[in-house]
């Protein structure tokens, strides 16, 4: 199972760190990004990311997908120091088990974390 999993990153050109099953909603976290669901099972209404800024003003934004195609961009916003950007995505649809759900955070055009979950039912 973990060779078919690793064939199907290097396939799509995506190297994944392992993250805990979506049995229900939760909240995942790596390094200065989070991903929260609400929902349970296979289904996804709503996917809330989150990205913590340092204490200097930064242009932050997010990219959430997931393995099988979904994707989408939040919005883009100026940040003070301090605060965290909220954003959500709505993927509204289900997923078929063993699906990963991914987003990446950009704080000033760098990377700054990449949480995955893989979606069960």
């Amino acid at each position: 199972m973990v060779t078919g999993i690793s064939a199907t990153a290097a396939a799509v050109g995506l190297v994944f760190a392992a993250g805990p099953p979506a049995l229900a909603a939760g909240k995942w976290c790596n390094n200065a990004v989070c991903i929260e669901t609400y929902d349970t099972g296979t289904y996804l209404g709503r996917v809330e990311v989150s990205v913590i800024n340092t204490n200097q003003p930064h242009r932050i934004s997010a990219r959430v997908w997931t393995t099988d195609g979904w994707g989408a961009n939040t919005k883009v916003e100026d940040v003070d120091a301090f605060r965290t950007y909220r954003d959500q995505a709505y993927p509204q649809r289900h997923f078929a088990p063993g699906t990963r759900l991914c987003a990446e955070g950009f704080r000033g055009g760098e990377s700054v974390g990449l949480p995955c979950v893989t979606i069960t039912d």
